[in-house]
């Protein structure tokens, strides 16, 4: 299989400079018919660097945080570095976390496009580092958040104790996870607890960019009601296919990344500056007790967010913190 320069520049870019691959490591590429193309990519970068590299093909999977086969599953318990792109996000399943916790590090890509490998690892990591890390020390010991878009979106989510987790992309110590690209902040909200309207304008994963907006309102930590038109419909039957715990309020997050952009893929949505995510479902990697085989994340454009009392991101815009991106590259 013949590897196009841009491609294999950026595969090359992925596993050196983001997953920092070394020569003394071993390394797994997880990929699926759909994603076959830039999983062969990453597995010649692979071999490029490391000691020894596979690949292996499975069936694409039907819904975001479903397990891949055991066997896959056991082997990437037994290399030092993995990477997935696959149709669908391995992020929250049995196979990443127990892969992770043994000290893997593992790098997950889900519907990953040609265009975001190349757009988003030109970015530069030191700057997505900095803007991730000022976000996160300011989401630390918050008890409350609170969003609120001109839409309609009037949510709060209860957070207090709860660990705060910063996603860069750059994964360079043992047991380190997370999406690539990235940039990103995001925590599990107390379950039962967050309550309000959400109002997704920007994607949903699963369903992609969003031609009307799709109302959900959230009762003692559950989507009680999704309403709209036909995208509220595909995430109601997305959800339902789950069962009542994926109804759950399962995440909450920042974008961080300056280089990301609104493509419909919510791998690169969920990381664009001047944008929150919530998802419902699987939290239990992020320190929830939400156990469903299943994780949707919906974007919601130019909120404005509270931690406490404390202003943090006004109609899309972070509060006090400098970003070092022109108007053109944020949203």
């Amino acid at each position: 299989m013949a590897t196009q320069p841009k491609l294999q520049k950026a595969a090359l870019t992925a596993v050196k400079d983001f997953l920092c691959l070394t020569q003394d490591e071993t390394f797994l590429v997880v990929t699926d018919e759909q994603m076959r193309e830039i999983g062969y990519a990453l597995y010649e970068a692979g071999s490029s660097i490391a000691s020894e590299s596979f690949l292996i093909e499975m069936r694409s999977r039907e819904l975001n945080g479903e397990e891949p086969p055991d066997q896959i599953a056991s082997l990437m318990r037994k290399v030092d570095a993995v990477v997935c792109p696959t149709y669908r996000s391995l992020t929250h399943t049995d196979a990443r976390r127990i892969a992770s916790d043994l000290g893997v590090r593992v790098a997950t890509m889900p519907s990953i496009t040609l265009d975001t490998l190349t757009r988003c690892l030109s970015a530069d990591p030191n700057k997505i580092i900095e803007t991730t890390k000022t976000v996160a020390e300011k989401m630390k010991k918050v008890q409350r958040i609170r969003v609120i878009t001109k839409l309609g979106t009037d949510i709060t989510l209860y957070v207090k104790n709860r660990k705060v987790i910063s996603s860069t992309g750059v994964l360079r110590n043992i047991g380190d996870y997370g999406n690539l690209p990235s940039g990103e902040v995001y925590l599990a909200p107390t379950e039962g607890k967050s309550n309000g309207i959400i109002v997704f304008d920007g994607s949903i994963a699963g369903i992609g960019l969003l031609k009307d907006p799709v109302t959900v309102e959230v009762k003692d930590g559950y989507a009680k009601s999704i309403s709209g038109k036909e995208e509220a419909d595909k995430l109601s039957n997305m959800l339902n296919k789950a069962g009542e715990e994926a109804f759950a309020i399962g995440e909450f997050g920042i974008g961080t990344n300056y280089k990301a952009k609104l493509t419909g893929n919510i791998l690169e949505d969920e990381k664009v500056l001047g944008t929150i995510h919530i998802a419902f479902g699987n939290n239990v990697g992020m320190g929830g007790k939400i156990a469903v085989k299943l994780h949707i994340d919906g974007l919601v454009k130019k909120p404005t967010v509270y931690f406490d009392n404390y202003l943090v991101m006004d109609n899309g815009k972070l509060v006090d913190v400098e970003e070092a991106v022109s108007e053109e590259e944020a949203v």
